[in-house]
């Protein structure tokens, strides 16, 4: 089935627009956890795998999918890499779509290694192996053009994989690139909209969506408005909502009538909802994956109000 197809029937399923970035840091993981292992890459790493499985135990039924961001893994090496691979394993033993949230974007050959490391496969004499084979989507910047896309592209038609491209970032300094003002009196971001709308075309699935998507920030609600008129075949992938400042009604501009169009993504605020104040008296450090599981159903029943409106 068609990769944009299969997250919607997860949403649909789930009821709930929700993809929970997992961007382990140390100092997030609960002390309950941290102190069986040792306190070196290899330790820390089993820390974060056995902080991410209670995660997804606690969410796999009402959240669909998850969003594991690289860096947090390669900046504990080759075990790190181990954390993230089994990871996205595990979310996917439960069921969940699993986005890698790497931001990958070079010239043509590299994206193309790029590309068969983390949708295709490499070929090794006259094998081609899966390397990380249980990942459905993948981040990429097209800053360089659509040389650096099309190999991602190809893939996605190839193995029913899909990318998400970034398009109008929630960083705050975003717009220093993706606001400035083309010839034509377009921005540079409502510009790469419509080149994504323009390379997903032929891999639109039976909801009219394609699996070329775009990520398009949670923290500019007038822009995001903007993009989903520009590119109403394009799903979003929307970053910023609670930690960062996104609200829910901001984010309803990015969804269609019929309650589809994206998936917002929540890092800090699941994964150290256990520190919230709202959480922490109901349950202890040892119960943190019951409090991801509070915060989850009341996102869900938030950006759900905002928007069914």
């Amino acid at each position: 089935m068609n990769a944009i197809d299969n997250l919607i029937e997860k949403i649909k399923e789930t009821n709930s627009p929700i993809v929970m970035g997992l961007d382990p840091r140390y100092e997030m993981i609960p002390e309950i956890v941290r102190k069986k292992y040792t306190n070196d890459l290899e330790g820390i790493s089993k820390a974060i795998l056995e902080y991410n499985k209670e995660l997804i135990d606690n969410t796999y039924d009402i959240i669909p999918a998850i969003k594991p961001q690289l860096a947090f893994y390669e900046m504990f090496g080759i075990e790190g890499m181990k954390a993230f691979k089994e990871t996205c394993e595990y979310a996917k033993e439960k069921g969940m779509i699993v986005i890698a949230d790497a931001k990958r974007g070079d010239i043509g050959s590299t994206a193309k290694g790029y590309s068969n490391a983390y949708l295709g496969k490499t070929t090794i004499g006259k094998e081609e192996i899966e390397v990380f084979k249980n990942i459905d989507f993948l981040t990429v910047n097209p800053y360089m053009g659509v040389d650096s896309i099309k190999p991602f592209i190809e893939d996605c038609i190839k193995y029913d994989k899909g990318i998400f491209v970034l398009v109008k970032t929630s960083n705050p300094s975003s717009g220093e690139l993706q606001d400035l003002k083309l010839e034509n009196g377009q921005t540079v971001y409502e510009h790469v909209a419509e080149l994504v709308e323009e390379w997903g075309k032929e891999i639109r699935g039976k909801y009219n969506y394609s699996s070329v998507a775009a990520v398009v920030g949670a923290t500019y609600p007038k822009q995001l408005e903007e993009i989903r008129k520009k590119a109403p075949h394009t799903y979003f992938l929307i970053p910023g909502y609670g930690a960062q400042g996104g609200k829910a009604e901001d984010i309803a501009l990015g969804f269609e009538a019929n309650g589809l169009g994206g998936i917002v993504n929540a890092s800090r605020s699941l994964m150290c909802a256990y520190k919230a104040e709202e959480w922490k008296e109901k349950y202890s450090e040892e119960e943190y994956g019951k409090a991801t599981r509070a915060e989850a159903i009341k996102m869900k029943d938030e950006l759900n109000r905002a928007i069914n409106k």
